[in-house]
This record gives structure tokens, C-alpha cells and sequence, in this order.
């Protein structure tokens, strides 16, 4: 199975940046991994690269404050389901600051909320990579995860 993350936005903090090198470092030990960071622009033209960057066959998961919260057992059981699925490739997807168009709501095979709080996107890219590896250390049996 393939880890993609589509994150509209840049890189700004250094040190943001190196932790989530890190947590993609240590989920790349289990699983293949890329991040594809988009340009903001308005939200039709950040729809079409995403959408330019899926493939017929990917689960979509885009983080959304509307979408299901989940805690880190339940995100492993999330993720093993696919796995069960036999889904080659989970694309987790944030958006720009206005949201995502329509189109990638429909795309979506699933709507994520990591909080109902509202967070920067670079550090929403550091929660979604920690917890992605804090759910897989769950899935492997490893002490991250001390619950």
C-alpha cells in the first residue's frame, strides 16, 4: 500500500517541516510515501490539481472540519480496513484555506476531521503524519502508542 499526501499551501517553518520529514522517514519504513504540495490559488484551480493528481483507483480521504473524528485505534482500523480492501494507494488531502470545490467533495470517499479546532496547514501536515505512524504503530504491535 502507497501513502499520498496532497496538501495545498508552502513550506514556511523549517522546524515544522523537519518533524514531518521525520514522521514520513519512519511511516516509510512500512508503507511507500509521497507528499505533492500544491500552490494556493482559488479553489477551482486547487481542485483540478488535485484532482489531476488522482487515480480512478485511489481511496480519497480529504481532512475536513466537517468530516468523522476519529481516535488513533480507530484510525488504525481504519487503515488496516483498507488494507483488507486491498487498496493500493490511500490519498489523504488538504485543502486550501476556503475549503475544497465541489468536485473533490465528490471525489471523496471519505471525510476526515483531525479536530474541531481550525489549524495552520503546515501543522496540519505534522498532525496528519504523526498520527498516520501513531495509528501504524498500532497496527505493528510497537510501543509508540502507549494505550
Amino acid at each position: 500500500m502507497k501513502f499520498t499526501f496532497i496538501s495545498v499551501g508552502k513550506k514556511n517553518d523549517s522546524d515544522i517541516e523537519n518533524a514531518v520529514a521525520d514522521y514520513t522517514k519512519r511511516i516509510g519504513r512500512y508503507f511507500q510515501i509521497e507528499w505533492k504540495l500544491i500552490p494556493t490559488s482559488d479553489v477551482e484551480k486547487e481542485a483540478q490539481v488535485i484532482l489531476k493528481n488522482l487515480d480512478s483507483g485511489d481511496f480519497v480521504v480529504i481532512l475536513d472540519d466537517k468530516g468523522k473524528e476519529m481516535n488513533t485505534i480507530e484510525l488504525a482500523q481504519f487503515i488496516e480496513k483498507r488494507m483488507n480492501a486491498s487498496d493500493k494507494r490511500i490519498v489523504f488531502v488538504i485543502g486550501g484555506a476556503y475549503g475544497f470545490h465541489e468536485n473533490v467533495y465528490k471525489r471523496a470517499n471519505f471525510k476526515w476531521s483531525l479536530s474541531k479546532l481550525t489549524f495552520p496547514h503546515q501543522l496540519v501536515r505534522l498532525i496528519l503524519a504523526e498520527s498516520l505512524y501513531r495509528a501504524i504503530s498500532v497496527i505493528k504491535k510497537e510501543p509508540y502508542h502507549h494505550k
